[in-house]
């Protein structure tokens, strides 16, 4: 199938300032993502960024970049301008990929392009992981999604979803046997002609409260369509330790 993979990447961050060009075994990090990106069958893979620095090394090893506004607050608003900017046709898919996930398997981006193809009602789609420890359940940072039998999301949260009565009512819970709780993973494909829509939509009281930008989707009444990950997606980077952990798991792969 046909799609197009864009990177938005921006050099601020709180934690981990230039994070784009960080080193991992004698490369940016952007790099990385850039050539498994590369690897997943897409018909184009753009970086989309605001900074000369991350344009200046991206095209140093064969980038294609796209230069965004600086104004953007979310990465999806980024892919809506580089969608605009290219004139893309309205039902080009478009894949999301973050800058912070060097170790994101080639086939995960192709699987996420291809569960939106599959749905012609939905809009977006999106992967999930089975969680294997129930403190992962209660963990905010970890986003929590539920969806039906069709494979189509109900809701995410960073809350236990659903909550489990009997498990949960113990003083320390364990995770439930007869239920599977799945993780969101923050890669989406998108059709070209949503991006405009969705940029266009006020943020949604859901999307504010729980800090999740997915739930102006859906509390719009907009379809995502959900599947579990073939393989795992390997770690992103958000801290120093994550930095380290990269750097030391690339040492082994080299």
């Amino acid at each position: 199938m046909s799609f197009v993979v864009i990177i938005p990447a921006r050099f601020a961050s709180t934690r981990l300032p230039g994070k784009p060009l960080l080193d991992i075994g004698g490369k940016p990090m952007i790099q990385h993502v850039y050539e498994r990106a590369g690897r997943s069958g897409a018909d184009t893979v753009i970086i989309a960024t605001d900074d000369r620095r991350i344009a200046d090394v991206g095209r140093a090893f064969g980038a294609e970049i796209e230069m965004t506004s600086a104004d953007h607050h979310s990465g999806t608003d980024r892919l809506a301008e580089v969608v605009a900017s290219r004139n893309l046709g309205p039902d080009t898919v478009v894949v999301n990929v973050q800058g912070d996930e060097p170790f994101i398997p080639p086939a995960l981006i192709g699987q996420v392009a291809r569960r939106l193809e599959a749905d012609d009602q939905a809009v977006v789609a999106t992967l999930c992981e089975p969680i294997v420890g129930v403190d992962d359940v209660f963990n905010p940072a970890v986003v929590k999604v539920v969806f039906d039998d069709s494979g189509r999301a109900l809701y995410f949260s960073r809350a236990p979803i659903p909550w489990h009565r009997d498990a949960f009512s113990v003083a320390v819970p364990a995770l439930p046997t007869d239920r599977t709780y799945f993780r969101h993973l923050g890669i989406y494909a998108y059709r070209a002609s949503y991006l405009a829509t969705y940029v266009s939509l006020p943020r949604a009281d859901l999307e504010m409260t729980e800090s999740l930008e997915q739930l102006r989707v859906l509390a719009n009444g907009d379809v995502i369509v959900i599947a579990v990950a073939d393989e795992s997606t390997g770690p992103g980077i958000d801290t120093d330790a994550d930095l380290e952990r990269a750097r030391r798991l690339v040492e082994i792969e080299q």
